[in-house]
């Protein structure tokens, strides 16, 4: 019998995205909550000694670390029920918008760890432009998802900006994902949190929030103590 387990944290959505592709291929799993601030374990630190970060997948004892890369082995390794698309365009698009995704992830968390004053007003500019590129070139007005009717890796991908997004905009006090400015997104999300998987196994709500406002106060106290 396959053992697979994985290594993660509650906030985080690189964990959030691959517990959701396990989940969607209907492949069990042991989840290990990891405490990456005060007590990394032994297994976290012995499966990914390059960056010491989750996610990690350990498959029959043998660990992959980085989330999309996990993604893609999830794909290859349990090829049922496909979040990929079969045509080789398709999967070539999707990967680009994956790894956009991927690189504009620090900017969307320079916004929430920013406090007001030039910086946070750059990273809002930036966020912004961010949104407008998803709103206008990813999302298409006839598809319901990134890549057509069905949910695929690349909503996974892109899932913190249909339920973590809007608390790291109360938390800063800015409000950036408006309904009448970006309509596709909106409904992209609604969509998305309408999958049964996806409904089912985000986190709550409040538990997040607390978490994430306790996170942004440690960081910005620690860079002004610096």
């Amino acid at each position: 019998m396959e053992k697979l387990k994985l290594l993660g944290t509650y906030t985080s959505p690189f964990n959030r995205r691959v517990m959701w592709a396990l989940k969607l291929k209907g492949v069990p799993f042991e989840y290990i909550e990891e405490d990456l601030f005060t007590n990394k374990s032994e297994l976290l630190l012995k499966s990914n000694p390059v960056y010491k970060k989750i996610p990690v997948l350990i498959h029959n004892g043998k660990p992959i670390s980085e989330s999309t890369v996990i993604l893609e082995y999830i794909e290859e390794t349990w090829p049922e029920n496909p979040l990929l698309p079969v045509d080789p365009h398709e999967r070539a698009i999707a990967r680009f918008w994956i790894k956009f995704m991927e690189d504009k992830i620090p900017i969307m968390f320079a916004f929430f760890l920013s406090n007001p004053g030039e910086k946070q007003d750059k990273a809002k500019k930036d966020c912004l432009e961010v949104l407008r590129t998803i709103e206008e070139h990813g999302l298409k007005e006839d598809k319901k998802f990134f890549g057509g009717t069905n949910i695929g890796l690349t909503d996974l991908v892109f899932g913190l900006l249909a339920y973590q997004w809007e608390l790291m905009e109360e938390i800063v006090g800015v409000k950036l994902m408006e309904v009448h400015s970006f309509p596709r997104l909106h409904t992209w999300a609604e969509n998305f949190k309408s999958v049964s998987v996806i409904k089912e196994n985000l986190p709550d709500r409040d538990r997040l929030f607390a978490r994430l406002k306790g996170r942004k106060e440690v960081l910005v106290g620690s860079s002004k103590s610096h």
